[in-house]
């Protein structure tokens, strides 16, 4: 879930939402507190007062560990790596690359061990970055953000879904822990040649898209190819039909972080009886959850489906093979405005007990500056903030589609939070509570009622070790993003 995917200091404020005014903030964002590279943590609790210079470093080996496999992010880290090495050549980039359920099982082994990489990509949420900050695995950037001026690179409600609170309790306040590359969304992959033997037009609302599912299946064609073997893609689907059910981001966003009703609503019952009914209608292709997620990619890039419900990060392997046949577009809002789920990839940490600190910080600023973003649009990938490149796409094509549908989710407020963020074991609880809704066997009101029960319970630990905190985002101070692929 790049997929995924993906968090200065300061109070939080309740008037703006986690990600309220994402619009706004990627033309500007204002200065972070605690990020102006004043008493922060650096290097070793040390504060930095002096931007690092990695050519002054001697020789240099820097082992990274990062989830960048698929096509266009894959392409995008091996030409910035290769950048990175050629403009300091006392440096080499010692890269290994996992998918994400592959670095989500080891990077806490390797973080404990003795000899961690020196830059990893630790997930956002309670189970990974704030566990891993927690137990001192993580240096905080505060210092590195005031010196490279990412407080204001970033927009701020992106940037506070990497904070963490010195007790570890909480995130959205605290300390810097990472930066991200990539936003991302959720999003509808949609093959023009199929609908078009179907005799069905791109949907415009989510009624038409609902619309066209039996439509499709009458005319012989799969409506929406899906595989739910790596579990996490129906919690994506999943994210989509929760958001179209509330209407707006602003519900399901303030139970991640909290504050909300929590799970047993109308819309949790609601997008699980869709689920369900999606499986049961014969929608989805059948055994979805023994399917693996790139294998129903593979054969949606081959024509066999209409629709594709996942995130920007699989948009260049599929432009490769589908070509001018490929569409793309935001979930089509059920209501006035655009919801779905995202905000942005796995964030670049420092680990704490990496030999080359200033030079690992280099190397971030490096990934997610200006020049970085142009790669990576070259490349098919969604920058957090677009650069002069993306304005020079050409709407119509898959690249400016998802560039546009970024900039209308961010002036609609539309972006929720990975649901997985939610508590420290909601991914595992979610995922297999999820493959049971597709199979039949976890009707929607027990699915609500087993969500609620995590949800609750998580909360009120939390209370009960005074770690009740506002856990995330005021506008001024915070917000969210993504997660992971």
């Amino acid at each position: 879930m790049n997929a995924h995917r993906h968090h200065g200091r300061g109070r939080l404020r309740r008037s703006r939402t986690a990600l309220g005014a994402l619009a706004g903030l990627l033309l500007a964002a204002a200065c972070v507190p605690g990020t102006d590279g004043s008493g922060a943590a650096g290097t070793g609790g040390a504060a930095v007062t002096a931007t690092p210079d990695p050519g002054k470093a001697g020789k240099v080996t820097l082992t990274v560990w990062d989830q960048q496999t698929r096509g266009g992010t894959n392409a995008e880290i091996e030409r910035l790596n290769k950048e990175f090495e050629k403009k300091y050549p006392n440096v080499t980039i010692k890269r290994v690359a996992r998918s994400f359920n592959d670095l989500k099982k080891t990077l806490k082994l390797a973080l404990s061990g003795d000899n961690p990489p020196d830059v990893v990509q630790a997930n956002q949420g309670y189970a990974d970055m704030v566990a891993f900050a927690r137990a001192g695995m993580l240096t905080p950037l505060d210092s590195y953000a005031g010196l490279y001026s990412w407080n204001t690179r970033f927009p701020q409600t992106l940037l506070n879904l990497n904070w963490v609170a010195p007790d570890g309790k909480r995130f959205g306040t605290g300390q810097l822990y990472g930066i991200s590359q990539e936003g991302e969304y959720i999003g509808v992959y949609y093959n023009k040649k199929v609908l078009r033997k179907a005799d069905v037009e791109p949907p415009r609302t989510w009624q038409d898209l609902t619309a066209a599912l039996p439509r499709l299946k009458k005319a012989g064609e799969l409506p929406v190819q899906f595989g739910n073997l790596d579990k996490y893609p129906a919690i994506h689907t999943f994210g989509v039909l929760q958001g179209q059910a509330a209407g707006s981001a602003e519900p399901v966003r303030e139970t991640v972080f909290g504050r909300g009703g929590g799970f047993d609503t109308d819309a949790t019952r609601t997008a699980a009886r869709t689920l369900a009914d999606w499986a049961k209608q014969g929608y989805f292709p059948k055994g979805a959850n023994g399917k693996g997620y790139d294998d129903a990619a593979k054969q949606f890039a081959d024509g066999k489906g209409a629709f594709l419900i996942t995130g920007t990060w699989q948009l260049a392997d599929l432009r490769k093979p589908m070509g001018d046949d490929l569409g793309f577009m935001p979930p089509p809002a059920a209501g006035k405005q655009p919801v779905t789920t995202g905000g942005e990839g796995l964030p670049w940490s420092i680990t704490s007990k990496s030999d080359h600190p200033q030079v690992a910080a280099a190397y971030l600023d490096f990934l997610t500056d200006a020049h970085a973003a142009k790669v990576m649009t070259e490349e098919g990938v969604l920058p957090v903030v677009p650069g002069k490149a993306a304005g020079k796409l050409d709407p119509d094509s898959p690249n400016g589609q998802m560039v546009a549908g970024w900039e209308r989710l961010n002036a609609a407020d539309g972006l929720v939070p990975y649901l997985d963020y939610t508590t420290p074991t909601f991914y595992d609880t979610l995922s297999a509570d999820l493959q049971g809704v597709l199979s039949g066997d976890l009707g929607p009101d027990e699915f609500a009622e087993r969500t609620q029960q995590e949800y609750a319970e998580f909360r009120a630990q939390q209370h009960a070790d005074g770690g009740d905190g506002e856990s995330d985002g005021d506008a001024g101070d915070d917000g969210d993003g993504g997660d992971s692929e």
